[in-house]
This record gives C-alpha cells, sequence and structure tokens, in this order.
C-alpha cells in the first residue's frame, strides 16, 4: 500500500495524486516522504516528463504531519535527539528544495521542469508547506476549505520552510498573521493575501493544472528569493523600513505571549536570522530553531494535549459502547444568554432545535440572539443569506412544552436554583417520552441531587457549557451517581455534532473546571487583602501563562456571582468552610455596587464604553500594599498550585478519570498556561519532588490548602511521572 500514486498523460504530464489508506485527511510520514522523494526523481530524469501535477485523492489535500514521525526522529537519536531530528527536517528539506528547484541548472536557473500543486480542500501544516515549494498553487473554490499553518497552536512552528518561505514570499509583516496566530484562510481569502496563485472551480481543478504545466516558462519556475537581485518584501531587519517591522513583531509576540511560549521566540529569532543570509542558509536556521522547540518540554506537553489527546477526546475515547446516539431534535430550555447559545451552536450543525422559555417575548428575544450571530457571520462573508434563512428556520420559539415532542435530548438552562430547575424537570418528563435524555446545564449544582426531580435518573445528566457559547470549546459533562451509560453516549455524540470537546466527569461539587478555577480567583484575591501589590498578581498571572489574572477573571464573571457561589459553599461546608479572608475582600466590593464588568466598576476601573482604564485606584486605599512584596515566582507558585493541586484531588476523588481530560479541559475550559500542556503535563514538566518542594513550603508559609495531596507526594517517592503511571494504567 503506498500513500502516492504516479500517472503519466499521453501529454506527459505526471499527476502525483496523495490518497493515504485508512485515513479520511491525508498526513505526512517518513514513508511518505520517501515514496514522495523517488517520484520526484522518476518524474524529473523521465524526458518524456513535460511537469508534474501534486494533488490528492481525497476531498481535501492534507491536514499536516503525522506526529509520530517527529516522535520517531527523537527516538532514533537515542543519546543525542537533537541531531536526529535537525538531520531529519534538514532532509526534508532536501525534498522540498528538490522540489522547487525541479531539475533546472544551479546557475542559470534554466531546465527545470514545472511542478504545480492543485488544492482540492484543506491544506494545513505540511499540507501547505509542500505546495509552497512548488511553483503555482491552484486550490478548488471550496468555502470549507481551509489553508494555512496552524503549527504555532499546537506549540511548534512551521519548520519544514513554511516560516522561511512565507516570509519571503510575503514579507514579515504580511505573513506575521499566519505564521504568529496561525490564521487560516477559505482559498479565495488566501489569494486575496497572497497565499496561493489560482482560485477555479473543483471540476477545472485539475485540467486548469494541466494547462499552467504545458504553458509554464521557465521564468515561471524561479522563485524570487533564487532570482538576482531579490528584495524580501517590507525590507529586511536592518533596513529603514524593515527595522521597524522587525522591532514591533518582537513587541507584539512579547505583548501577546509574555514570554511563556518557546515557539513563538524560536519562529521570531529564524524569521530575524534567516533574512539576512541566503535562503539555503535560512532554511538551516529554520531547522536549529524547530529543532531546539521539539526538544523542548513545553512543545511536547502542547502537542499531546491540544492535539493528540484532545483529537482523541473529540472521538470519543471514553464514550460507552453503546449504539450510535446522534442526536435529531433538542428542546432547550430557558432562552437567556446560555440558553441561545445553545440554540445557535445546535442550529448551525443541523440539529431541530425546540426553544422555550416562560414568555413568548423571551423565547423570541433568545431567537434573535442566533440572527444577531448570523447576521455579524453574512457581514464577514463566512455565511450567507440562505444558510442564515435554513439555519433560523430550525429553532422553534414558543412557550409550549408540548412542541418537545419528539426531542431526544432535553438542554435545560434556566436559573441556578434547585426548584425552578426541579419544576422544569417535572414538566419536560410529562411532555416527553421515555427514551428522552435530560441534561442540565448547570455549572454549580450536583447533577446527583437534581436527578432526584426526574422520572428517569439514569437518563438525567450534566452538560455544563461555558460562556459565551459559540466561542468556547470546551463542554464538561457530568455523570450523576444514576447516570447511565446511553445518556453519557448520548451527550458525547451531542457534542462532537456541535464541534465541541468534551470531557466526562463524575458528579462533585463544582465539578472540575470550577472546582479548579475558584481557587485561582480566591487566591488572587487573598493576596490583594494581605498586602501583595495587585499589578504584580495580574503581571505574574500573565508572565506565567494565564490569558487573565485573577482580578480580570473576577471582574469578567462578575464579583455578585462570586458572592453567590461563596454563600451557597459556606451553606454546604459549614464550619470546615476556608475563604473567609477571600469573603471579606469580594462582599466589601459588592456592598459598594463593584459587581465588576457588568457595572463597570470592580477591581478594574472602567470608562464610559466598558472598556478597562486600570486596577481600580480604591483598592490600595482599602487594602493598603505592604513595604515588602513577595518574589515573582512565589506569586506565581501560589496562582498555579491553587489549580493545580484542586485537578490532582479531583483526580484523587474519582471526578477525574482520566488525565486527559484533566489537562484538555483545564486549557480549553479556563485556559490554563497553554504552554505547560495542562495542570498534570506541568506537574510532568516541573517533576513531582519538585512539585512536592514547592506545596510544602506554601503550606508552612499560607496553610493548608496548598498541602500536598497523597498521590504526588507517592509518586514524588516512586520518582513517577503522571502520563507514564496512568498511561500504563489505562492500557492495562
Amino acid at each position: 500500500m503506498t500513500d502516492f500514486t504516479y500517472a503519466v498523460d499521453a501529454d506527459g504530464v505526471a499527476t502525483l495524486t496523495w490518497d493515504v489508506p485508512g485515513r479520511s485527511m491525508n498526513v505526512m510520514s517518513q514513508a511518505g516522504f520517501a515514496e514522495l522523494d523517488g517520484l520526484i526523481d522518476r518524474a524529473l530524469a523521465d524526458g518524456a516528463v513535460k511537469g508534474v501535477i501534486l494533488t490528492s485523492g481525497k476531498k481535501d489535500f492534507a491536514g499536516g504531519m503525522d506526529l509520530n514521525t517527529i516522535a520517531k526522529m527523537k527516538e532514533d537519536g537515542g543519546d543525542n535527539p537533537a541531531k536526529s531530528v535537525f538531520e531529519g527536517v534538514m532532509a526534508i528539506h532536501g525534498i522540498l528544495r528538490k522540489i522547487e528547484r525541479a531539475g533546472m541548472d544551479p546557475k542559470s536557473l534554466k531546465g527545470g521542469k514545472p511542478i504545480v500543486a492543485a488544492l482540492p480542500g484543506t491544506a494545513l501544516g505540511i499540507g501547505f508547506e509542500l505546495p509552497l515549494a512548488c511553483h503555482r498553487i491552484i486550490a478548488a473554490d471550496n468555502p470549507r476549505a481551509k489553508i494555512g499553518l496552524p503549527e504555532i497552536m499546537v506549540g511548534i512552528f512551521p519548520g519544514a520552510g513554511g516560516t522561511t518561505r512565507l516570509v519571503r514570499k510575503l514579507g514579515a509583516m504580511m505573513a506575521a498573521p499566519f505564521l504568529l496566530e496561525g490564521k487560516l484562510s477559505d482559498p479565495k481569502g488566501a489569494k486575496a493575501s497572497g497565499l496561493i496563485d489560482e482560485v477555479v472551480a473543483l471540476d477545472m481543478l485539475l485540467a486548469r493544472a494541466k494547462e499552467w504545466v504545458l504553458g509554464a516558462k521557465e521564468a515561471d519556475l524561479v522563485k524570487p528569493w533564487d532570482a538576482r537581485g531579490y528584495k524580501m518584501p517590507g525590507g529586511t531587519p536592518y533596513s529603514p523600513a524593515g527595522f521597524m517591522t522587525f522591532v514591533g513583531a518582537n513587541a507584539m509576540v512579547l505583548g501577546k505571549t509574555f514570554g511563556a511560549y518557546p515557539a513563538a521566540k524560536a519562529l521570531l529569532a529564524a524569521v530575524y536570522e534567516g533574512a539576512m543570509v541566503p535562503f539555503d542558509v535560512a532554511l538551516r536556521i529554520e531547522a536549529r530553531q524547530f529543532t531546539s522547540v521539539l526538544l523542548n518540554p513545553s512543545s511536547t506537553a502542547m502537542i499531546r494535549s491540544l492535539f493528540i489527546n484532545k483529537e482523541a477526546l473529540e472521538k470519543g475515547a471514553n464514550r460507552p459502547a453503546v449504539a450510535d446516539q446522534k442526536v435529531k431534535k433538542v428542546g432547550v430550555i430557558g432562552a437567556g444568554m446560555m440558553g441561545a447559545g445553545i440554540a445557535y451552536v445546535s442550529a448551525t450543525a443541523g440539529i431541530e432545535v425546540v426553544l422555550i422559555d416562560a414568555a413568548q417575548e423571551a423565547a423570541d428575544r433568545g431567537k434573535s440572539y442566533s440572527a444577531d450571530l448570523l447576521d455579524k457571520g453574512i457581514s464577514r462573508k463566512k455565511v450567507t443569506a440562505a444558510q442564515k434563512d435554513e439555519t433560523l428556520a430550525r429553532i422553534t420559539a414558543t412557550t409550549d412544552y408540548a412542541a418537545l415532542a419528539g426531542c431526544d435530548l432535553i438542554v435545560e438552562a434556566v436559573f441556578e436554583d434547585m426548584r425552578v430547575k426541579a419544576d422544569v424537570t417535572a414538566k419536560v418528563d410529562a411532555a416527553t417520552g421515555p427514551n428522552t435524555i435530560f441534561a442540565s446545564n448547570t455549572s454549580t449544582l450536583p447533577i446527583t441531587e437534581l436527578a432526584r426531580a426526574s422520572a428517569h435518573p439514569d437518563q438525567f445528566i450534566g452538560i455544563h457549557f461555558f460562556s459565551p457559547v459559540d466561542k468556547m470549546m470546551l463542554v464538561e459533562i457530568i455523570r450523576g451517581k444514576a447516570t447511565g451509560d446511553v445518556a453519557v453516549a448520548k451527550a458525547l455524540d451531542y457534542v462532537r455534532q456541535i464541534r465541541k470537546t468534551p470531557i466526562v466527569v463524575n458528579d462533585a461539587r463544582f465539578f472540575y473546571a470550577n472546582r479548579c478555577i475558584i481557587p485561582y480567583i480566591n487566591e488572587g484575591i487573598r493576596m490583594v487583602a494581605e498586602g501583595v501589590e495587585p499589578a504584580l498578581i495580574e503581571n505574574a498571572a500573565k508572565l506565567v501563562g494565564m490569558p487573565l489574572g485573577p482580578l480580570q477573571l473576577v471582574d469578567e464573571t462578575s464579583i455578585d456571582l462570586g458572592v453567590k457561589i461563596a454563600r451557597a459553599t459556606k451553606l454546604a461546608m459549614g464550619d470546615d468552610y476556608p475563604d473567609g479572608a477571600v469573603d471579606a475582600v469580594l462582599f466589601a466590593m459588592a456592598d459598594q455596587g463593584r459587581l465588576g464588568k457588568k457595572s463597570n466598576a470592580g477591581f478594574y476601573a472602567y470608562d464610559a464604553g466598558g472598556k478597562r482604564t486600570g486596577l481600580w485606584d480604591g483598592l490600595k486605599t482599602a487594602y493598603p500594599v505592604a513595604n515588602a512584596q513577595p518574589e515573582l515566582i512565589d506569586v506565581q507558585h501560589r496562582l498555579l498550585m491553587a489549580q493545580v493541586l484542586e485537578a490532582v484531588r479531583a483526580l484523587e476523588d474519582g471526578v477525574l478519570t482520566d488525565i486527559r481530560e484533566g489537562d484538555v479541559g483545564a486549557i480549553l475550559g479556563w485556559g490554563f498556561a497553554p504552554w505547560s500542556g495542562g495542570p498534570f503535563s506541568w506537574l510532568d514538566i516541573l517533576g513531582a519532588g519538585r512539585a512536592v518542594e514547592i506545596c510544602d513550603a506554601l503550606t508552612e508559609t499560607h496553610g493548608a490548602r496548598f498541602t500536598t495531596p497523597a498521590l504526588l507526594r507517592d509518586m514524588a517517592a516512586k520518582g513517577e511521572t503522571f502520563y507514564a503511571r496512568f498511561a500504563a494504567q489505562k492500557a492495562a
């Protein structure tokens, strides 16, 4: 079985068709590279071949590199993985450079054969780096296709020439969004940005590619950077224009990453250094920087969590073995912001929706939320008017529970009140059939308790969406004590339908995400009360990779919600409640009407338009800053360990059953330092022994909330890592 097939037509045009057996999308492997290399040699050596078309036998071109290829490079290196990886990357550069030069004389740049990439659909990562080495890129007019280099999103950067070629093609400034942000474009957008050369109808793709091959002139084969007198668009680093570009790029990267992401720094270094040397030297620089990133534990952790583990969870890694539970019709109870968002993502996924609220006006307002989002999509040319009409036609807004007949899934999104939810549950039971699955979208209330109101507790489950629903990728599925496998499978299949990432956790107070994020917020507030400089707290969080500092986060989620959660938790825990010092600050803020962003007043100050203008001056008056301030690393350890220790305890308690869900859920749910790969990956990078030392020191200084979990102490004693220990358990 081969990844590529080779055919030459009567006009002397060779077509290399990429079609990896058993895969829905092409991915590049070591074997694939070897095949491609051999077939390019064959085409270049055959005098009857006038040129080459490189295309795909699938609906898309390629999804990227098989990550096992990178792992194999490391393994093959033994005690010197850097040498092995570097040589492997340089071998890839050699193949792509061979395609680029296509047999031409190195001095005269004549005698080459035209090679064109014909992309029927999506082309990502190496699936776009390979076309960049071709002499022309023609894409089918497929609005669903995505073209680009998303590597930065999983902790690496384009290392098969994509960085060097794109910068030389577009200039550093124009290439920056595609390299540093992983921006993807549809074919027309890609052409407008200069990523590709042509867009044609799908049924004309190969014909147009052949036409170009047969009509190509020798000058069409010479890349700009190989031609005499080439000047980089926008200028090199020491040109007047280029100097400002590179200074700005460095500031932009540091402003966005706070130096926490090694891939972004390495990419920028490869671009900066590579811009000052000949092209082939720039490729070596890119390979060196790429190797350094691949050997950084952050890269390994990010790839594992944001690519391998995320994909496994989306494909149902922990799905019960029951029949397909695809949702045909969903009922959403409550048309507020959450319910309206759930209705929108369901309808856009092609699911029929019944949106119910107590008043018709509220139900209609919930449906109009979808209309507004679709109108934004139209304005950005991502949605057509016809698609908007089709989507809205799937949503029935009503007050009548009888409209729920035929729904196979109900998602309740009403107020966080046990009595209100119990009343809704009874009404739904009366209106639906015996096989309907009922899900509560709750962030705090125990699913097992809520299920008491159901006539079918085995069909009752929690589905916790994060706000805003249309943007947040994580969905937390909560299994109550009585929840059955069919309900779990239904929830997982539904989340997959709406193209989000699920994690499944067992029922406990705050489930998993809120269990970990509340201590992070509380630790920040506690430090304010202690006299720690608020700016130090916020910047310490950002410098360690958190997207928001704890004070900004509580402003965003609203201070009165924090007060409500604190009161409910204190009522439930009684004398064991540990957060009185936090409440003293939080309740005082609420009493002053400083409820966060929604009231334009919180830990931060806001202008009339709701824009943050800086930390509130009155904070230092109410909580004077101490003369002696803690070290940055101590603040960071407090903020990270507040979250991480709860993740470990959730695993100990059986709330989490899979550390992959813990890592993916942390990054997607509340943005836990993505560079780390998640809390369990971070502990593995840090080492259990070092983690215990930090926890013991924090416990001695700040109290029992930092007590080392028994599991972590045991792992430190045995020299274990989470992924080694729990991967072995999963395999067993």
